[in-house]
């Protein structure tokens, strides 16, 4: 395990464990979990369906409440939090990027990147220009009154992304963010994604289980069975989507 007085890290997962119950049965969704994430890094969770990799990321965005262990967060430890310090915490220090996008259908493009600012309480004026910002930064001036129905789901995505990012959060989590995406959307999304939090030096930590996605991420992290099997360090992390191109190329000759 990694030595902490010597690194700069902004969550902390110690020996975390989740049982759920049953009917009479005890299912292990993970089985003792301990690692350190440093600050201003990409990371993969990668395993299969059930592995307890989505638990994991739920556990450390204070969605859910660990059966034992401790996650420490921004050195605040997130499982002793009641529902309304976790939901203050999440607004001023976490993003989150679903799969299913989770916008919502009444509201437009903007309106829907603002939330996360009203919620903090930011004046209107202020929220919108900051709304239009990211929408064009994720390439989507020209979609600012169209609802989700209107667009495309890559559209959808770039959103999710935008209001994820909207408020400048340290860290962001991102459950199968390209599950419901074509390849070349996937490659556009994780572009996209990786490189706005690498230029904001934001930790971002990614729940997939598609071994295409871990080239962008400094470090992988392989879940099996609730537990950590195994991680790998990249020493030459992807930072688009034309060197993963190249490289499926390459293994196809």
């Amino acid at each position: 395990m990694k030595n902490l007085e010597s690194t700069d890290y902004v969550i902390e997962v110690k020996d975390v464990k989740k049982v759920y119950k049953m009917g009479k049965e005890r299912i292990s969704a993970l089985d003792g979990i301990s690692y350190s994430f440093e600050r201003g890094k990409i990371y993969c969770l990668l395993g299969t369906s059930g592995s307890g990799k989505s638990t994991l990321l739920n556990m450390m965005a204070g969605l859910e409440k660990p059966t034992s262990g401790s996650i420490i967060i921004k050195g605040r430890h997130i499982e002793k939090m009641n529902e309304d310090k976790l939901a203050i915490f999440r607004q001023k220090y976490i993003g989150f990027v679903f799969q299913s996008y989770n916008l919502m259908p009444t509201l437009t493009a903007i309106e829907n990147v603002t939330l996360p600012l009203i919620f903090q309480g930011v004046r209107k004026k202020t929220r919108n220009k900051a709304a239009m910002k990211m929408l064009k930064a994720v390439g989507l001036e020209g979609r600012l009154k169209h609802k989700p129905s209107e667009m495309s789901g890559g559209q959808q995505q770039r959103v999710s992304i935008a209001r994820a990012f909207v408020n400048d959060p340290e860290i962001i989590f991102a459950d199968e963010p390209t599950g419901n995406l074509d390849t070349k959307t996937t490659y556009e999304m994780m572009d996209l994604i990786t490189k706005t939090a690498r230029d904001n030096g934001q930790t971002l930590i990614i729940v997939t289980h598609d071994t295409e996605i871990a080239p962008y991420a400094d470090a992988v992290i392989h879940i099996r069975d609730g537990k950590i099997e195994k991680e790998e360090i990249n020493r030459n992390t992807a930072t688009d989507s034309s060197e993963l191109f190249e490289e499926n190329t390459e293994g196809e000759n």
